[in-house]
Protein backbone atom coordinates (compact mmCIF):
# COMPACT_ATOMS: atom_id res chain seq x y z
CA UNK A 1 0.00 0.00 0.00
CA UNK A 2 2.77 2.44 0.97
CA UNK A 3 4.70 1.59 -2.20
CA UNK A 4 1.65 2.29 -4.37
CA UNK A 5 1.11 5.61 -2.58
CA UNK A 6 4.77 6.51 -3.08
CA UNK A 7 4.60 5.69 -6.82
CA UNK A 8 1.41 7.72 -7.15
CA UNK A 9 3.05 10.72 -5.45
CA UNK A 10 6.04 10.43 -7.80
CA UNK A 11 3.68 10.38 -10.80
CA UNK A 12 1.76 13.42 -9.52
CA UNK A 13 5.04 15.23 -8.81
CA UNK A 14 6.28 14.69 -12.38
CA UNK A 15 2.90 15.87 -13.70
CA UNK A 16 3.15 19.03 -11.61
CA UNK A 17 6.71 19.65 -12.79
CA UNK A 18 5.59 19.39 -16.44
CA UNK A 19 2.84 21.97 -15.92
CA UNK A 20 5.39 24.42 -14.40
CA UNK A 21 8.34 23.48 -16.62
CA UNK A 22 10.03 26.87 -17.03
CA UNK A 23 9.75 27.73 -13.34
CA UNK A 24 11.06 24.28 -12.38
CA UNK A 25 14.00 24.53 -14.82
CA UNK A 26 15.02 27.89 -13.36
CA UNK A 27 14.83 26.50 -9.82
CA UNK A 28 16.81 23.39 -10.81
CA UNK A 29 19.49 25.64 -12.38
CA UNK A 30 19.77 27.74 -9.21
CA UNK A 31 20.31 24.58 -7.15
CA UNK A 32 22.68 23.17 -9.78
CA UNK A 33 24.88 26.29 -9.72
CA UNK A 34 25.49 25.92 -6.00
CA UNK A 35 26.20 22.20 -6.30
CA UNK A 36 28.44 22.82 -9.35
CA UNK A 37 30.53 25.30 -7.35
CA UNK A 38 30.86 22.80 -4.50
CA UNK A 39 31.65 19.73 -6.62
CA UNK A 40 33.83 21.63 -9.10
CA UNK A 41 36.11 23.16 -6.48
CA UNK A 42 36.27 19.97 -4.41
CA UNK A 43 37.10 18.02 -7.59
CA UNK A 44 40.03 20.35 -8.31
CA UNK A 45 41.14 20.16 -4.66
CA UNK A 46 41.05 16.34 -4.78
CA UNK A 47 42.98 16.35 -8.07
CA UNK A 48 45.56 18.73 -6.58
CA UNK A 49 45.97 16.54 -3.50
CA UNK A 50 46.49 13.45 -5.66
CA UNK A 51 49.03 15.27 -7.83
CA UNK A 52 50.98 16.46 -4.80
CA UNK A 53 50.87 13.02 -3.18
CA UNK A 54 51.93 11.29 -6.41
CA UNK A 55 54.83 13.65 -7.07
CA UNK A 56 56.17 13.99 -3.53
CA UNK A 57 55.31 10.68 -1.88
CA UNK A 58 57.88 8.99 -4.13
CA UNK A 59 60.56 10.90 -2.23
CA UNK A 60 59.86 8.56 0.65
CA UNK A 61 58.81 9.37 4.18
CA UNK A 62 62.30 8.37 5.36
CA UNK A 63 64.14 11.04 3.37
CA UNK A 64 65.24 14.52 4.41
CA UNK A 65 67.13 17.26 2.59
CA UNK A 66 69.57 19.89 3.78
CA UNK A 67 69.38 23.02 1.70
CA UNK A 68 69.43 26.78 1.84
CA UNK A 69 66.42 28.36 3.53
CA UNK A 70 64.44 30.90 1.63
CA UNK A 71 64.68 34.42 2.99
CA UNK A 72 62.78 34.73 6.26
CA UNK A 73 62.16 37.43 8.79
CA UNK A 74 63.40 37.19 12.38
CA UNK A 75 62.35 39.52 15.14
CA UNK A 76 65.39 40.93 16.89
CA UNK A 77 64.80 43.40 19.73
CA UNK A 78 61.48 44.52 18.31
CA UNK A 79 62.96 45.27 14.89
CA UNK A 80 62.57 42.91 11.96
CA UNK A 81 65.50 42.41 9.68
CA UNK A 82 66.01 40.12 6.75
CA UNK A 83 68.30 37.15 7.27
CA UNK A 84 69.66 35.44 4.18
CA UNK A 85 71.01 31.95 4.69
CA UNK A 86 74.24 31.32 2.78
CA UNK A 87 74.20 28.78 -0.02
CA UNK A 88 75.51 25.29 0.62
CA UNK A 89 78.82 25.25 -1.23
CA UNK A 90 80.50 22.17 -2.66
CA UNK A 91 83.22 22.04 0.05
CA UNK A 92 80.53 22.22 2.74
CA UNK A 93 78.46 19.50 1.07
CA UNK A 94 81.50 17.21 0.78
CA UNK A 95 82.56 17.96 4.36
CA UNK A 96 79.09 17.03 5.59
CA UNK A 97 79.08 13.78 3.63
CA UNK A 98 82.49 12.84 5.04
CA UNK A 99 81.56 13.65 8.65
CA UNK A 100 78.00 12.33 8.72
CA UNK A 101 78.22 8.62 9.49
CA UNK A 102 74.92 7.93 11.22
CA UNK A 103 73.85 4.24 11.00
CA UNK A 104 71.30 3.15 8.39
CA UNK A 105 71.71 6.32 6.30
CA UNK A 106 72.87 7.06 2.76
CA UNK A 107 73.90 10.58 1.77
CA UNK A 108 73.61 12.05 -1.71
CA UNK A 109 74.92 15.32 -3.15
CA UNK A 110 73.40 17.04 -6.17
CA UNK A 111 72.85 20.43 -7.79
CA UNK A 112 70.87 21.91 -10.66
CA UNK A 113 73.43 22.83 -13.31
CA UNK A 114 70.92 24.56 -15.61
CA UNK A 115 67.24 24.50 -16.48
CA UNK A 116 67.70 25.85 -20.01
CA UNK A 117 70.00 23.36 -21.70
CA UNK A 118 69.82 22.40 -25.37
CA UNK A 119 70.42 18.70 -26.05
CA UNK A 120 71.46 17.37 -29.46
CA UNK A 121 71.32 13.93 -31.07
CA UNK A 122 72.87 13.71 -34.55
CA UNK A 123 71.26 16.61 -36.49
CA UNK A 124 68.29 16.97 -34.16
CA UNK A 125 68.15 19.19 -31.10
CA UNK A 126 65.65 20.04 -28.37
CA UNK A 127 64.33 23.42 -27.36
CA UNK A 128 66.49 25.08 -24.66
CA UNK A 129 64.23 23.80 -21.86
CA UNK A 130 66.10 20.76 -20.54
CA UNK A 131 67.12 20.65 -16.89
CA UNK A 132 70.58 19.21 -16.26
CA UNK A 133 71.38 17.87 -12.79
CA UNK A 134 74.79 16.95 -11.42
CA UNK A 135 74.28 13.89 -9.19
CA UNK A 136 76.10 11.05 -7.44
CA UNK A 137 75.39 7.32 -7.33
CA UNK A 138 72.84 7.63 -4.49
CA UNK A 139 70.72 10.42 -6.01
CA UNK A 140 68.19 8.22 -7.83
CA UNK A 141 67.43 5.96 -4.87
CA UNK A 142 67.28 8.90 -2.42
CA UNK A 143 64.90 10.81 -4.71
CA UNK A 144 62.52 7.88 -5.14
CA UNK A 145 63.23 7.70 -8.87
CA UNK A 146 63.35 4.55 -10.98
CA UNK A 147 64.80 3.60 -14.33
CA UNK A 148 62.62 1.83 -16.87
CA UNK A 149 65.49 1.13 -19.27
CA UNK A 150 69.18 0.65 -18.68
CA UNK A 151 70.71 1.24 -15.27
CA UNK A 152 71.47 3.86 -12.67
CA UNK A 153 74.88 5.39 -11.94
CA UNK A 154 77.32 3.23 -10.01
CA UNK A 155 80.34 4.17 -7.93
CA UNK A 156 82.68 3.65 -10.90
CA UNK A 157 80.75 6.18 -13.03
CA UNK A 158 80.97 8.85 -10.33
CA UNK A 159 84.56 8.29 -9.17
CA UNK A 160 85.90 8.13 -12.74
CA UNK A 161 83.78 11.01 -14.06
CA UNK A 162 82.48 9.02 -17.01
CA UNK A 163 80.60 10.95 -19.65
CA UNK A 164 77.42 8.96 -19.16
CA UNK A 165 73.90 10.20 -18.52
CA UNK A 166 70.39 9.18 -17.56
CA UNK A 167 67.54 10.92 -19.39
CA UNK A 168 63.91 11.64 -18.53
CA UNK A 169 61.07 9.71 -20.14
CA UNK A 170 60.15 12.57 -22.50
CA UNK A 171 63.28 11.87 -24.53
CA UNK A 172 61.62 8.65 -25.72
CA UNK A 173 58.79 10.77 -27.12
CA UNK A 174 60.95 13.51 -28.60
CA UNK A 175 64.67 13.54 -29.35
CA UNK A 176 65.10 9.74 -29.19
CA UNK A 177 61.65 8.80 -30.49
CA UNK A 178 61.32 5.35 -32.11
CA UNK A 179 64.86 4.47 -30.97
CA UNK A 180 66.35 2.38 -28.20
CA UNK A 181 67.91 5.23 -26.15
CA UNK A 182 70.50 3.02 -24.43
CA UNK A 183 74.07 3.64 -25.67
CA UNK A 184 73.00 6.53 -27.89
CA UNK A 185 75.31 9.56 -27.80
CA UNK A 186 73.76 12.93 -27.01
CA UNK A 187 75.51 16.30 -26.83
CA UNK A 188 75.20 18.91 -24.06
CA UNK A 189 77.27 22.10 -24.37
CA UNK A 190 79.52 20.35 -26.86
CA UNK A 191 80.24 17.44 -24.50
CA UNK A 192 79.21 13.96 -25.69
CA UNK A 193 77.36 11.70 -23.23
CA UNK A 194 76.37 8.05 -23.58
CA UNK A 195 72.82 7.31 -22.42
CA UNK A 196 72.92 4.50 -19.85
CA UNK A 197 69.37 4.74 -18.49
CA UNK A 198 65.87 6.22 -18.86
CA UNK A 199 63.88 7.44 -15.87
CA UNK A 200 60.34 6.31 -15.17
CA UNK A 201 57.73 8.90 -16.14
CA UNK A 202 56.87 11.37 -13.38
CA UNK A 203 54.51 13.74 -15.18
CA UNK A 204 54.16 17.45 -14.50
CA UNK A 205 53.95 19.36 -11.24
CA UNK A 206 52.11 22.68 -11.54
CA UNK A 207 52.81 22.76 -15.28
CA UNK A 208 56.54 21.96 -14.98
CA UNK A 209 57.55 18.69 -16.60
CA UNK A 210 59.59 16.36 -14.40
CA UNK A 211 60.59 14.27 -17.42
CA UNK A 212 62.58 16.85 -19.39
CA UNK A 213 65.84 16.38 -17.52
CA UNK A 214 69.25 14.80 -17.84
CA UNK A 215 71.33 13.46 -14.95
CA UNK A 216 75.11 13.49 -15.30
CA UNK A 217 77.95 12.74 -12.83
CA UNK A 218 78.40 15.59 -10.38
CA UNK A 219 82.09 16.33 -11.12
CA UNK A 220 81.44 16.34 -14.87
CA UNK A 221 78.57 18.80 -14.29
CA UNK A 222 80.87 21.02 -12.19
CA UNK A 223 83.42 21.14 -15.00
CA UNK A 224 80.81 22.01 -17.67
CA UNK A 225 78.71 24.45 -15.65
CA UNK A 226 80.91 26.87 -13.75
CA UNK A 227 78.41 29.50 -12.65
CA UNK A 228 79.34 31.25 -9.38
CA UNK A 229 77.53 30.53 -6.13
CA UNK A 230 76.13 27.14 -7.08
CA UNK A 231 73.78 25.89 -4.36
CA UNK A 232 74.09 22.18 -3.53
CA UNK A 233 71.44 19.92 -2.06
CA UNK A 234 72.26 17.24 0.48
CA UNK A 235 69.77 14.38 0.58
CA UNK A 236 69.79 11.71 3.27
CA UNK A 237 67.76 8.51 3.15
CA UNK A 238 67.22 6.57 6.38
CA UNK A 239 66.56 2.88 5.86
CA UNK A 240 64.93 2.45 9.31
CA UNK A 241 62.06 4.84 9.93
CA UNK A 242 62.28 4.51 13.71
CA UNK A 243 65.68 6.28 13.76
CA UNK A 244 64.65 9.10 11.42
CA UNK A 245 64.29 11.76 14.14
CA UNK A 246 67.64 10.86 15.67
CA UNK A 247 69.24 10.90 12.22
CA UNK A 248 67.90 14.41 11.59
CA UNK A 249 69.17 15.64 14.97
CA UNK A 250 72.60 14.17 14.21
CA UNK A 251 72.59 15.74 10.74
CA UNK A 252 71.71 19.13 12.24
CA UNK A 253 74.62 19.02 14.68
CA UNK A 254 76.96 17.79 11.93
CA UNK A 255 75.99 20.65 9.60
CA UNK A 256 76.41 23.15 12.44
CA UNK A 257 79.97 21.85 12.94
CA UNK A 258 80.64 22.12 9.21
CA UNK A 259 79.54 25.75 9.30
CA UNK A 260 81.32 26.40 12.61
CA UNK A 261 78.21 27.80 14.28
CA UNK A 262 78.49 28.73 17.95
CA UNK A 263 75.88 27.24 20.34
CA UNK A 264 74.06 30.58 20.65
CA UNK A 265 73.58 31.05 16.90
CA UNK A 266 70.52 29.82 14.98
CA UNK A 267 70.82 27.37 12.13
CA UNK A 268 71.61 29.12 8.86
CA UNK A 269 70.47 26.18 6.74
CA UNK A 270 67.23 24.31 6.31
CA UNK A 271 66.31 20.68 6.95
CA UNK A 272 63.10 19.50 5.34
CA UNK A 273 61.51 16.09 5.64
CA UNK A 274 59.69 14.87 2.55
CA UNK A 275 56.54 14.03 4.50
CA UNK A 276 56.53 17.52 6.08
CA UNK A 277 56.63 19.01 2.60
CA UNK A 278 53.63 16.95 1.52
CA UNK A 279 51.65 17.88 4.63
CA UNK A 280 52.48 21.56 4.26
CA UNK A 281 51.25 21.66 0.67
CA UNK A 282 48.15 19.59 1.40
CA UNK A 283 47.22 21.90 4.28
CA UNK A 284 46.86 24.71 1.74
CA UNK A 285 44.13 22.75 -0.06
CA UNK A 286 41.98 22.91 3.08
CA UNK A 287 41.44 26.62 2.43
CA UNK A 288 40.20 25.81 -1.07
CA UNK A 289 37.73 23.35 0.45
CA UNK A 290 36.49 26.05 2.86
CA UNK A 291 36.11 28.45 -0.08
CA UNK A 292 34.08 25.82 -1.95
CA UNK A 293 31.71 25.35 0.97
CA UNK A 294 31.37 29.12 1.54
CA UNK A 295 30.47 29.81 -2.10
CA UNK A 296 28.10 26.85 -2.16
CA UNK A 297 26.32 27.76 1.08
CA UNK A 298 25.60 31.27 -0.20
CA UNK A 299 24.32 29.97 -3.53
CA UNK A 300 22.39 27.09 -1.96
CA UNK A 301 20.72 29.51 0.47
CA UNK A 302 19.37 31.36 -2.54
CA UNK A 303 18.25 28.11 -4.17
CA UNK A 304 16.45 27.07 -0.96
CA UNK A 305 14.46 30.31 -1.00
CA UNK A 306 13.69 29.86 -4.72
CA UNK A 307 12.58 26.26 -4.20
CA UNK A 308 10.40 27.18 -1.21
CA UNK A 309 8.86 30.00 -3.25
CA UNK A 310 7.96 27.73 -6.15
CA UNK A 311 6.36 25.21 -3.80
CA UNK A 312 4.36 27.89 -1.93
CA UNK A 313 3.09 29.19 -5.28
CA UNK A 314 2.32 25.60 -6.30
CA UNK A 315 0.25 25.11 -3.12
CA UNK A 316 -1.67 28.31 -3.84
CA UNK A 317 -2.32 27.36 -7.47
CA UNK A 318 -3.52 23.88 -6.53
CA UNK A 319 -5.74 24.90 -3.62
CA UNK A 320 -8.91 23.52 -5.26
CA UNK A 321 -7.07 20.25 -6.09
CA UNK A 322 -6.09 19.93 -2.42
CA UNK A 323 -9.70 20.63 -1.40
CA UNK A 324 -10.98 17.89 -3.70
CA UNK A 325 -8.44 15.39 -2.32
CA UNK A 326 -9.38 16.20 1.26
CA UNK A 327 -13.09 16.01 0.47
CA UNK A 328 -12.51 12.52 -0.94
CA UNK A 329 -10.83 11.45 2.32
CA UNK A 330 -7.13 12.26 1.85
CA UNK A 331 -5.35 12.59 5.16
CA UNK A 332 -3.27 15.62 6.12
CA UNK A 333 -0.13 13.45 6.13
CA UNK A 334 -0.92 12.21 2.59
CA UNK A 335 -1.24 15.76 1.23
CA UNK A 336 1.92 16.89 3.05
CA UNK A 337 3.83 13.86 1.77
CA UNK A 338 2.77 14.57 -1.83
CA UNK A 339 4.18 18.11 -1.78
CA UNK A 340 7.25 17.03 0.13
CA UNK A 341 8.02 14.36 -2.53
CA UNK A 342 7.64 16.99 -5.24
CA UNK A 343 10.11 19.31 -3.48
CA UNK A 344 12.53 16.45 -2.91
CA UNK A 345 12.36 15.47 -6.58
CA UNK A 346 13.21 18.98 -7.79
CA UNK A 347 16.05 19.21 -5.26
CA UNK A 348 17.59 15.90 -6.33
CA UNK A 349 17.30 16.78 -10.05
CA UNK A 350 19.14 20.02 -9.30
CA UNK A 351 21.74 18.10 -7.31
CA UNK A 352 22.28 15.57 -10.10
CA UNK A 353 22.69 18.29 -12.73
CA UNK A 354 25.08 20.16 -10.42
CA UNK A 355 27.17 17.03 -9.79
CA UNK A 356 27.55 16.31 -13.52
CA UNK A 357 28.46 19.93 -14.31
CA UNK A 358 30.81 20.08 -11.30
CA UNK A 359 32.70 16.93 -12.32
CA UNK A 360 33.02 18.20 -15.91
CA UNK A 361 34.25 21.59 -14.66
CA UNK A 362 36.71 19.96 -12.25
CA UNK A 363 37.96 17.59 -14.95
CA UNK A 364 38.50 20.48 -17.37
CA UNK A 365 40.48 22.51 -14.80
CA UNK A 366 42.46 19.45 -13.63
CA UNK A 367 43.36 18.60 -17.23
CA UNK A 368 44.39 22.18 -17.99
CA UNK A 369 46.58 22.28 -14.85
CA UNK A 370 48.02 18.76 -15.49
CA UNK A 371 46.62 17.46 -12.20
CA UNK A 372 45.94 13.78 -11.56
CA UNK A 373 42.13 13.57 -11.89
CA UNK A 374 40.08 11.12 -9.84
CA UNK A 375 36.34 10.90 -9.29
CA UNK A 376 35.65 12.95 -6.13
CA UNK A 377 33.35 10.57 -4.26
CA UNK A 378 33.35 12.68 -1.10
CA UNK A 379 32.25 15.72 -3.12
CA UNK A 380 29.48 13.68 -4.75
CA UNK A 381 28.19 12.40 -1.41
CA UNK A 382 28.39 15.93 0.00
CA UNK A 383 26.43 17.26 -3.00
CA UNK A 384 23.70 14.64 -2.63
CA UNK A 385 23.45 15.38 1.09
CA UNK A 386 23.35 19.13 0.46
CA UNK A 387 20.64 18.92 -2.21
CA UNK A 388 18.61 16.65 0.08
CA UNK A 389 18.90 19.15 2.95
CA UNK A 390 17.86 21.98 0.59
CA UNK A 391 14.75 20.02 -0.41
CA UNK A 392 14.04 19.07 3.20
CA UNK A 393 14.19 22.65 4.48
CA UNK A 394 12.43 24.16 1.46
CA UNK A 395 9.66 21.56 1.26
CA UNK A 396 8.70 21.45 4.92
CA UNK A 397 6.74 24.73 5.11
CA UNK A 398 4.79 24.34 1.82
CA UNK A 399 3.92 20.73 2.70
CA UNK A 400 2.61 21.71 6.14
CA UNK A 401 0.71 24.65 4.63
CA UNK A 402 -0.95 22.38 2.08
CA UNK A 403 -1.89 19.79 4.70
CA UNK A 404 -3.59 22.41 6.92
CA UNK A 405 -5.90 23.83 4.24
CA UNK A 406 -9.58 23.60 5.13
CA UNK A 407 -11.30 21.44 2.47
CA UNK A 408 -14.45 23.64 2.30
CA UNK A 409 -12.44 26.88 1.96
CA UNK A 410 -10.13 25.18 -0.55
CA UNK A 411 -13.10 24.11 -2.74
CA UNK A 412 -14.38 27.71 -2.75
CA UNK A 413 -10.98 29.04 -3.89
CA UNK A 414 -10.99 30.60 -7.35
Amino acid sequence: MMLKLFKENIRIAFGSIKTQLLRTILTVLIIAIGITALVGILTVVTALENTVSTNFASMGANTFNINQYENNLKNRGGNEREIINPIISYPEAVAFKNKYKYPFTETSLSFTATSKAEVKYLDTKTDPEITVLGVDEHFISNSGLETTLGRSFNQFDIENNTYSCIVGSDFEKGLLKDLNPIDKIISIRGARFKVIGVLKEKGSTFGNSQDLRVLIPIQVARSLFTAPNINYTISVMVSKKEVLDEAIDNATSTMRRVRKLSPVRDNNFGIGRSDDLINRILSITQYLGIAAWTISVITILGSSIALMNIMVVSVTERTREIGVRKALGAKRSTVAFQFFIETLLIGQIGGLVGILLGILLGFAIATAMSFVFVIPWMAIFAAFGTSFCVALVSGLYPAIKASKLDPIEALRYE
